[in-house]
């Protein structure tokens, strides 16, 4: 319990701070060109499933969210425009942190503005360990092969562009 309520502290300090000092205060350390690591998650039933199942067969974008998360927020309206572009050419995953949030939470988000791409429950921090998110509004891109092609964080992300230059648009 204790160490929960210190990641939500620590994620709450982080969020708080602008932009570019929490891109250079948090983020993911996975370095370019390295496997994206699966984790074990629920989907929003609580069935347990494999955050890998979501994004294989071709690139994929992932984002660390939480319905709290400003910067998440302002990112929606990119991640809208690319499902509806890239939807068929590129797997789009929001993985949902168990900080400050329930699985209720998040459905009760979702009945207002259903983006169209699953949204997956980190009940267990299991993805945030594995890809290293300290904080929301984290995106990561996998190519085909499932590798790490980008990440970044914050609301200020051109993630059309980093989509589209993954995509050789």
């Amino acid at each position: 319990m204790r160490a929960r309520v210190f990641c939500g502290i620590a994620l709450t300090f982080l969020m708080a701070l602008p932009p570019s000092v929490q891109a250079q205060a948090g983020g993911v350390s996975l370095p370019l060109g390295t496997a994206g690591p699966d984790a074990e998650l629920q989907d929003l039933e609580g069935n347990d499933i494999q955050l890998l199942d979501y994004v294989q067969g071709k690139p994929a974008l992932i984002e660390f969210w939480a319905t709290w998360c400003e910067l998440c927020e302002e990112l929606q309206p990119q991640l809208d425009a690319i499902q509806a572009r890239h939807g068929d050419e590129l797997n789009v995953v929001a993985v949902a942190v168990g900080v400050a949030q329930s699985i209720r939470r998040v459905r009760r988000h979702l009945e207002d503005h259903d983006p169209g791409y699953p949204y997956l429950w980190d009940a267990r921090g299991a993805a945030v360990r594995a890809y290293n998110a300290t904080t929301t509004s984290i995106v990561v891109l996998l190519d085909g092969a499932g590798n790490v092609a980008y990440t970044g964080v914050g609301a200020d992300q051109d993630l059309g562009a980093a989509v589209e230059r993954l995509l050789g648009q």
